[in-house]
């Protein structure tokens, strides 16, 4: 994972309460970081659920496609968010999902700096 110039991805993040919360951005570590801090660079929703963790994040060739996909995910079901979660290839083949063990470095990465 390249972050920087050029670079979107789409995330879903657990919350404490059990819900999911999806965003978008071009530095992963960074916006784990602000929702974790639950400050004004967090979003509103995860000031009042925490989160706890990356359910799963995808990289976009463009902030096109990334945008699409957010807005795919904000009008998904839960059990549709449920399935794309389980099965993250199935976002589209322009987009790269990322494993766990990727989701788990960008995690304590945000955790410890």
């Amino acid at each position: 994972m390249d972050e920087g110039a050029g670079h979107y991805y789409v995330y879903v993040m657990t919350c404490a309460d059990g819900s999911l919360y999806s965003g978008m951005t071009t530095d992963a570590v960074r916006r784990v970081r602000e929702h974790l801090s639950r400050g004004t660079r967090s979003a509103r929703y995860t000031r009042s659920h925490p989160v706890t963790g990356v359910a799963a994040l995808w990289e976009a060739p463009d902030r096109s496609s990334a945008s699409r996909l957010e807005w795919r995910l904000h009008h998904m079901t839960r059990s549709q968010k449920d399935r794309l979660v389980a099965h993250p290839r199935d976002a589209g083949h322009e987009f790269v999902a990322y494993d766990e063990a990727v989701r788990m470095a960008i995690w304590n990465s945000a955790r410890t700096s």
